[in-house]
């Protein structure tokens, strides 16, 4: 069911049952291989199906029940599953399978039981195209995944690596995609394959490397491709004999003119794509200083700690502290950091929930991080009042004391309005996803 055409090779369509693939013609013979992967998964539901493969196989695949290919294979599959099947909702994601010709894959677990490694990553309705480099390299298979959300080609992230892989030293580079009772349109936009050498090793002439019988047949491909061109130009002319200069270069500007101007619904994503960025930088922002008011909070308490057991021990000491009253401001302060240490899991998933822009419960995050900015403030009062309260009652009276204050807070935007400015945000996201 594969559809090519100019720009892009559209494996599967986003209707129900389909498959298609597509293989290299002749082996590679590279001992070491790199190939990157430029593809797009996009579909209308929520839930995508079934997913896309990468294949380096010793035999050519054929149609099958795999992603859209064959069992059985002598090799390595790279599968981008994007349903879930056995209900761990750990899905989508990206695993890496081996087999040796004789095994059969199992669909039921996502392959779970038969996975040499695996990472769960969301490629499915990127504002850019996903982008995965494979690396075999001294019997190390490495994948890296551009997850699409930044126009950055180079902006990778690790996901899987496999130790003492051994592939057949010659095979058949594929890729295959299949849906089932969901549908996504499956693209790929590019498939570069690499030769890697060790350092100070002569690299072999590319045309060693193909035979004399397949250069001739290229050049004839490219010197007929070459007067369809001259054909194409010449009929622009005839219909545009008022156009003067260079008419190679009208031509090109005439047949690439879509890519100088942005349609509008490419114009609205865009823009909201940046918008969510911004508002995931604040949260990270928000969240480092979170992590600063948390140390300062530790060493407070290990300050009033170490004070309170240095007045313990004093011979001189006037007053008794009662060990009651310890384990309560103890105990209060235990219950700041507690509050700090929720907060801090709750801004994780706020931050979660904007980088995916897929879900509509930001809301209940935004009031309960409000919460925990109300409890944490409350019993900061309470610490205070307590350790005024004791210090007070053990100094003599002509002393007085005062408790240190606090570490000044970080300043940063006001907290009811950035989160008011996250959840309009959210709900204009998710509203507009609904809507397209």
């Amino acid at each position: 069911d594969a559809i090519p055409s100019t720009d892009q090779i559209r494996i599967t369509t986003s209707l129900k049952s389909q498959r298609g693939s597509v293989w290299t013609k002749n082996k590679s013979i590279f001992q070491h291989w790199e190939i990157e992967v430029t593809f797009r998964v996009t579909g209308r539901g929520r839930i995508g199906a079934d997913g896309l493969a990468i294949w380096f196989t010793e035999e050519q695949g054929l149609e099958g029940p795999v992603f859209g290919a064959a069992d059985k294979w002598n090799g390595v599959g790279i599968f981008f599953d994007s349903f879930d099947n056995d209900g761990k909702k750990n899905n989508p994601g990206v695993v890496v399978v081996g087999n040796n010709g004789r095994l059969l894959y199992d669909h039921q677990n996502d392959g779970s039981t038969q996975a040499l490694a695996s990472c769960q990553r969301d490629f499915r309705n990127k504002p850019y195209p996903v982008r995965a480099k494979i690396t075999y390299y001294q019997k190390l298979l490495t994948v890296l995944i551009n997850n699409g959300f930044t126009p950055d080609k180079e902006d990778y992230e690790f996901c899987a690596k496999v130790e003492d892989m051994v592939l057949p030293p010659q095979g058949f580079f594929g890729i295959s995609a299949a849906t089932g009772g969901l549908a996504d349109d499956h693209d790929v936009l590019s498939f570069l394959t690499f030769q890697l050498t060790e350092p100070g090793k002569e690299v072999p002439t590319p045309d060693a490397e193909i035979p004399q019988k397949d250069k001739e047949k290229y050049q004839e491909e490219f010197e007929h491709f070459q007067q369809e061109l001259d054909k194409k130009k010449e009929e622009f002319q005839k219909e545009h004999p008022d156009v003067q200069g260079q008419p190679g270069k009208l031509f090109e500007q005439f047949f690439n003119s879509d890519d100088l101007f942005e349609t509008v619904s490419d114009r609205e994503l865009r823009q909201i794509f940046e918008g969510q960025n911004r508002i995931h930088l604040e949260i990270k922002q928000l969240n480092r200083q979170l992590n600063m008011i948390l140390d300062e909070q530790r060493r407070y308490v290990s300050a009033v700690t170490d004070e309170f057991a240095r007045r313990a021990g004093a011979p001189d000491q006037q007053g008794q502290i009662s060990q009651q009253e310890i384990d309560r401001v103890v105990k209060t302060q235990e219950e700041v950091l507690r509050q700090v240490n929720d907060m801090r899991s709750s801004m994780a998933d706020t931050l979660r929930l904007v980088s995916g822009a897929q879900h509509p419960g930001s809301a209940a995050g935004v009031y309960e991080t409000t919460q925990h900015f109300n409890d944490i403030k409350e019993h900061l009062h309470v610490v205070k009042r307590d350790i005024e309260h004791l210090v007070q009652r053990n100094m003599p009276s002509n002393e007085k004391s005062k408790c240190p204050d606090l570490p000044p807070f970080p300043s940063c935007l006001s907290t009811m309005h950035f989160f008011i400015f996250v959840a309009v945000q959210t709900v204009l996201f998710v509203g507009y996803i609904m809507y397209r």
